[in-house]
């Protein structure tokens, strides 16, 4: 099993930025796709990036592309999500995920992390 843990999260302004880490455990992620969802207030969850095992591949949702960037070192069994440029409208709950299969659908993704909240103020 792998137990995953967001962390990072927090209060910041329009225009500022925040990293948020995935820490792993339980058992080595490096074999995994690693990805990060958001969930707002009365929406569903939603893609954010993805990462392929090898981090040679990621995959960013247009919303934020060009913002955010993910990127994962392995031999820390961490994942992170870089924020950048933040807007009010980033605000949600941030998921950690992994998943054998590479790809931007909640359902492809078996293992969850408990969510951090992060919120961005005008």
């Amino acid at each position: 099993q792998v137990q995953l843990v967001e962390s990072g999260g927090g209060l910041v302004q329009a225009g500022d930025s925040l990293r948020l880490s995935c820490a792993a455990s339980g058992r080595s992620v490096s074999n995994l796709a690693m990805a990060w969802f958001r969930q707002a207030p009365g929406k569903e969850r939603e893609f954010v990036g993805a990462i392929r095992w090898n981090g040679g591949i990621t995959k960013i949702a247009d919303p934020v592309k060009g913002r955010f960037t993910i990127s994962r070192d392995n031999a820390k069994n961490t994942v992170y999500l870089q924020m950048n440029a933040m807007k009010p409208e980033d605000t949600a709950v941030y998921y950690c995920a992994g998943s054998t299969r590479y790809g931007s659908v909640p359902t492809a993704y078996a293992y969850w992390g408990q969510g951090t909240q992060v919120t961005v103020s005008l």
